[in-house]
């Protein structure tokens, strides 16, 4: 760790000029919105130097293959869906999916993200189903090798070539080797090195049908270090991090703090792809009080915006992912990135200081990303911890009778439990086995968080006011 990053992190009161340093702006670029030292053009050709609100999507060169990426990246995890009795459940809403990837490109959306096991396994396919229907150079394609449970050469395989008949495509754009870190660097080893894995997605990217080859990272300083020391040998193309203006400076348990990740990238200038801006849409579902004090500073734009401002402002960031289900989200994005204007010197500080205001509420740091599913007892674990979150954020955790909105806190806490998490999916449900552990990146201990939040339940049903 340099100098500088060793400071931020020893200390809360870093110079103004030193935060913008270890952001990769310089003072003049945060105060001239639009300016950027990286070669920048909107959607039309047009710098973005100067620039006012034109509609234009920013667009951020690949160094490696000069492709001209927009800014803002779609990512396929969260789906919108339908409903289906007779599969026991919900299926991809392929109709609206179409018409949200039809508005993205139109307005300059040219990056998309998926996964074998995003929506179940059905993302892909999705994904596919939706782009076919255009020019293949009008988009990048970024998949993942999700060898997550059986990592072996033969299934590995498998499932890279299975990517390219549910895309429809000859080649993919973006290959990432999928979540690194989960478990330790001898998974990392076993998913990737020791059967031989890494070699054959380099002898892939030689013959032209992976174009850039990278990874995406949850988990510890160690594995971070140790794969990115690999640059040498594989030479990595882009590697995508979790990096949100909370992430900055205050990662979950076992993960690393986004300044760390990115400044390490920054320093062997490969690409940064930005994953969960919005912590899993924690950062659009703030606490009251800090809804108002980001509305205060900017009445005029959303909430979430300030989360992908945050990413967008720094220059070695390719693209930043949303998982944008609903039309309002997608626009709202295109907003904030048709172009971006930059975070000011002054702005970089302001959400420095919500992050340290925001860490004061007990959230659990669920980003909704459903690796922990399915549960073998049925248990909808996104869906608990997501209610928990909600209540605290909305100051509506029910904590102390003596309290005087405690009657109507509780009565709201118990019958948006049972509304959002039908009963027979709720924690006291849980058996603590643990299947879940592994495959959460933000490393929660998730059968004591079911155990804890379903004591509190039981303590709030057994109240009598």
């Amino acid at each position: 760790m340099n100098k500088d990053m060793k400071a931020q992190h020893n200390s809360k009161n870093i110079s103004r000029r030193d935060f913008l340093k270890i952001a990769g702006i310089s003072t003049t670029t945060a105060i001239l919105a639009g300016c950027t030292s990286k070669q920048e053009t909107t959607s039309s050709g047009t710098s973005t130097q100067g620039a006012t609100s034109t509609g234009s999507m920013t667009l951020r060169e690949n160094p490696n293959t000069k492709d001209k990426v927009s800014l803002l990246g779609y990512g396929m995890m969260r789906l919108p869906t339908l409903e289906n009795p007779e599969k026991g459940g919900n299926v991809v809403d392929q109709e609206t999916v179409n018409e949200l990837v039809d508005y993205a490109i139109a307005h300059g959306v040219n990056y998309y993200d998926t996964s074998p096991v995003y929506m179940q396994g059905w993302s892909e396919r999705s994904t596919g189903i939706a782009l076919k229907r255009y020019p293949r150079e009008k988009f990048f394609i970024a998949t993942k090798l999700s060898n997550f449970s059986n990592y072996t050469r033969e299934n590995s395989i498998a499932m890279y070539q299975r990517s390219f008949e549910e895309l429809q495509v000859d080649y993919i754009d973006y290959y990432l080797l999928h979540s690194i870190g989960n478990g330790g660097i001898e998974t990392f080893r076993a998913r990737y090195i020791e059967n031989g894995m890494i070699d054959y997605l380099m002898q892939e990217r030689e013959a032209g049908r992976i174009r850039n080859l990278g990874f995406s990272f949850h988990g510890t300083q160690e594995v971070f270090d140790e794969v990115l020391a690999m640059h040498e040998q594989v030479h990595w193309d882009f590697v995508q991090i979790q990096m949100n203006y909370v992430d900055w400076n205050y990662a979950s348990r076992n993960n690393v703090n986004a300044d760390y990740l990115y400044a390490e990238l920054e320093k062997r200038n490969i690409p940064a792809v930005v994953m969960e801006p919005l912590l899993g849409g924690r950062l659009s579902k703030l606490p009251e009080h800090l809804v108002e004090r980001l509305k205060q500073r900017g009445p005029e734009v959303s909430v979430a915006s300030w989360a992908f401002r945050f990413a967008g402002t720094f220059p070695d960031v390719l693209t930043v992912l949303s998982g944008m289900t609903y039309m309002e989200h997608l626009q709202d994005n295109l907003r904030t990135y048709s172009p971006l204007i930059p975070l000011s010197e002054d702005d970089l500080l302001f959400l420095d200081q919500t992050a340290d205001l925001m860490k004061q509420y007990p959230t659990i740091p669920c980003n909704d990303c459903k690796y922990c599913m399915p549960c073998p007892y049925g248990i909808d674990i996104p869906a608990v911890l997501l209610h928990y979150n909600k209540c605290v954020n909305e100051n509506n955790l029910p904590t102390s009778s003596t309290n005087v909105n405690y009657r109507e806190a509780r009565r709201a806490f118990l019958i948006g439990y049972d509304r959002s998490v039908p009963r027979l999916r709720q924690a006291n449900h849980c058996i603590g086995c643990g299947q879940c552990n592994p495959h959460c990146p933000q490393s929660i201990d998730i059968p004591k968080e079911m155990q804890r939040i379903d004591h509190y339940v039981e303590q709030l049903k057994q109240e009598t006011l």
